[in-house]
């Protein structure tokens, strides 16, 4: 039987008619129409809104832009098994790398689990003929290696423990919960006499996180999970509310796009929503988010501005708003607000 969460195939001797490598469809676009969410906080300050000119090319991003979205990892394991090597083959799509062992099989097996793709190839066969297998079955690889990926990212996303040392993702990256206060903090300064009026430490730079950043909540040892959740997530809806009023600002001053207001949104199946008169809505669980992916759903509903659809030319006007979106875009249809802690 094949192992749990692993994917298998089999290629068979190189002397025979391999079979096709099956395809994995493109995910559907999805239809949404606006819901307005309750917000979460206090919405901002009404912004005038003018008529709208035609928006310039381009929007700089809020952070150097990552690495091509579509390149799916295929890092080396640090253990590799007994008898086992490391072996990396170019593809037309990609380098792969992947862990090569050999058997008595008669045929070359593809096996994608927890250490990446493994590889088993009879004794006999050559290694230029196991480069070529993986060639031939590169876009079945990847497709496997990126669904993989994908529900690993879904379980980091959900598994966040209400605990001191617990982890949680901000804009990307994985921050650790402390309670208390840091022990530089607590030497250097005094505990203030209403411990109400203590506020969540950041150690690092909030705007620049980096995993492994530590966030201090004003709690006590003892405090329950559902304390712990409440404090943090107080401490992200401040984050969100600040970043993405920050952003929102940007695209506005260089589209010459103007909203009526806009407010956070707790929704759990909306990431946003725009009105016919200019209201918008952010989902403050963006905030777990790289920035690239909030700046997609703040191009998104800004298009909404100008086409209160998903035509052809909604699509048009958000690469107007920020060219080559399709990447995050792709991202984020892989989640859902439910998902995501809290």
């Amino acid at each position: 039987m094949m192992p749990s969460g692993r994917v298998q195939l089999d290629l068979f001797d190189p002397v025979m008619p391999a079979p096709v490598a099956p395809r994995v469809p493109a995910p559907p676009a999805p239809a949404s129409t606006p819901i307005a969410p309750a917000p979460a906080v206090p919405p901002a300050a009404p912004v005038a809104r003018p008529a709208a000119p035609p928006a310039p090319p381009s929007i700089p991003p809020s952070r150097p832009p990552a690495t091509q979205a579509s390149r799916v990892p295929t890092p080396r394991p640090p253990p590799l098994p007994d008898g086992a090597r490391w072996r990396e083959t170019g593809t037309e799509q990609q380098s792969i790398g992947y862990v090569l062992l050999r058997s008595r099989r008669r045929s070359i097996g593809f096996v994608i689990g927890d250490d990446g793709l493994r590889v088993t190839a009879p004794n006999w066969v050559t290694l230029t003929q196991v480069d070529e297998a993986v060639r031939e079955k590169s876009r079945w690889i990847l497709s496997k290696l990126r669904d993989w990926h994908t529900r690993q990212e879904r379980l980091a996303l959900a598994h966040t423990r209400w605990q001191a040392g617990g982890e949680l993702p901000y804009l990307g990256r994985r921050i650790q919960l402390q309670l208390g206060t840091p022990p530089a903090a607590e030497a250097g300064a005094a505990r203030p006499a209403n411990p109400r009026a203590m506020q969540a430490i950041y150690t690092g730079d909030p705007e620049l996180p980096q995993d492994g950043d530590t966030l201090w909540l004003p709690l006590p040892p003892d405090a329950d999970h559902a304390r712990i959740r409440d404090s943090a997530q107080a401490w992200l809806q401040r984050r969100a509310a600040q970043w993405f009023d920050v952003r929102l600002n940007v695209f506005l001053d260089r589209s010459g796009l103007r909203i009526n207001r806009w407010r956070l949104s707790s929704a759990t199946t909306r990431w946003g929503s725009c009105t016919s008169d200019g209201n918008i809505s952010l989902n403050w669980r963006l905030i777990h988010f790289a920035p690239d992916i909030i700046d997609y759903v703040i191009a998104h509903e800004l298009a909404h501005l100008r086409e209160m659809n998903h035509s052809h030319d909604f699509w048009a006007e958000v690469g107007q708003i920020l060219p080559d979106y399709e990447a995050a875009r792709d991202v984020l249809r892989k989640h859902a607000p439910g998902d995501l802690p809290g």
